[in-house]
């Protein structure tokens, strides 16, 4: 039986279409096999029945031409078919190879690009734990387990109490504030105006320090 062009083929370049192929031929293979054994059934001999009579002359009852080429092709494609079984296994561990590194690549990326992400935050000081509906806070943005790093002019290195952050709120009333917060392990920024609205406080909503 010739190689085929996906015997030859590096871990790299099987898909899954070299394996169907692989595959389709197996199928018509076993198509001839079978078809090769029902002319043999027809003639009522088999694989092993004899060809001569029992005085040894060859049987004039059946096509011995028939019966010999049946025999002949049905070794020659059981020979085939278990060459490409044995391509059909080769090709299925290679494709299965080359599924289990470009899973092995993608998870070793994302771990890579979580843990840059993970160096390149901001510490965070303090955390979001309350937003009422309709509120500053609450148009700007903000939502309940944002982690902020930044609050105007206050941030990790400076910060040392809420008061930091009540003081830059009340001497920025009617004006925007920049505010950062680590939300679903990434940075947004969000602008923040505290001011004067139906609730209590400038801004509607409730932030605790982070203690580390």
């Amino acid at each position: 039986m010739k190689m085929t062009a996906e015997s030859h083929r590096g871990v790299s370049e099987i898909t899954v279409d070299d394996v169907g192929n692989l595959v389709k031929k197996k199928d018509e293979i076993e198509e001839q096999i079978k078809a090769y054994y029902d002319v043999l059934e027809d003639q009522g001999v088999g694989v092993e029945g004899p060809l001569v009579d029992e005085e040894g002359f060859p049987r004039a009852d059946v096509n011995l031409y028939q019966i010999r080429a049946a025999r002949h092709n049905i070794s020659c494609l059981q020979n085939d078919h278990k060459a490409i079984m044995v391509e059909i296994e080769e090709a299925l561990h290679k494709l299965h190879a080359r599924e289990k590194a470009k899973r092995e690549r993608d998870e070793s990326g994302a771990q890579e690009e979580a843990m840059e992400r993970r160096v390149t935050l901001p510490p965070p000081f303090a955390r979001v734990d309350a937003v009422t509906q309709g509120s500053p806070a609450c148009g700007a943005g903000l939502r309940v387990g944002d982690e902020v790093v930044e609050f105007g002019s206050v941030n990790a290195e400076n910060f040392r109490n809420l008061q930091n952050i009540a003081s830059v709120v009340q001497h920025s009333e009617g004006k925007p504030l920049r505010i950062a917060v680590i939300r679903d392990g990434q940075k947004a920024q969000m602008s923040l105006t505290p001011q004067r609205w139906s609730g209590r406080s400038l801004l509607g909503c409730n932030i605790v320090p982070i203690h580390r």
